[in-house]
């Protein structure tokens, strides 16, 4: 398991080596952003993207969204992965934040997680991208480099690990340490055929060594 300082050191290569890594989703309001957080769900954020400038003409507040049926929704993310589902969330989604938040999207984490399939790590990254409110959210990417590279162990929860990265990272630094972790295991430790022959942080994986040597 690697210790704090090793996790800071890490990431800090990771970062130097994607230092362009930021949020990838386009939106231009908060609600909007909520929903291509709920979108991105087993998608990348590249489709998600390709669906949501004609779906946020239609429906640009919580307001015109609240109406509308799932089957209205579906036209619009089709292409993306469990699109009847996540028709159904988004308007579910818009009813909470009108009902019980007065049209405004909430800011904590309670009353995010309160909307429909919005869970810790949607919860997480809306906090930080919208509010500036520090978070670290976990998603396969993070989870993958976090267990693979030992800073936690490999049976991690996704709890777990947050509670970890956040323990070992300042607080400041929880979002770029997000981005970073994000790009590195999206272009670098990738889920299959990972780069561990050019990867800079080689000595200190076990993993990676394992599939090299």
């Amino acid at each position: 398991m690697l210790t704090d300082s090793e996790i800071v050191n890490a990431i800090h290569q990771m970062r130097a080596m994607f230092p362009e890594a930021g949020t990838t989703l386009k939106a231009d309001t908060t609600f909007h952003f909520l929903l291509a957080t709920i979108l991105s769900a087993q998608s990348t954020d590249k489709s998600v993207n390709m669906v949501t400038p004609p779906l946020f003409a239609r429906y640009p507040t919580p307001e015109s969204l609240v109406s509308a049926e799932p089957e209205d929704i579906e036209p619009f993310i089709q292409s993306l992965g469990l699109y009847h589902n996540k028709a159904k969330y988004l308007v579910k989604a818009a009813q909470g934040i009108v009902t019980n938040f007065n049209g405004e999207v909430p800011h904590t984490m309670k009353e995010l997680t309160s909307l429909a399939d919005v869970g810790r790590k949607v919860a997480n990254v809306v906090l930080a991208e919208c509010f500036n409110i520090p978070a670290f959210p976990v998603d396969t990417h993070v989870s993958r480099v976090a267990r693979r590279l030992g800073m936690v162990k490999p049976n991690a929860t996704v709890l777990q690990i947050e509670k970890r990265l956040k323990e070992a990272v300042p607080k400041d630094e929880w979002l770029d340490a997000h981005h970073a972790m994000i790009f590195f295991g999206r272009y670098q430790c990738t889920a299959k055929n990972p780069k561990c022959t050019k990867c800079p942080l080689l000595p200190i994986c076990k993993y990676g060594r394992d599939n090299v040597f």
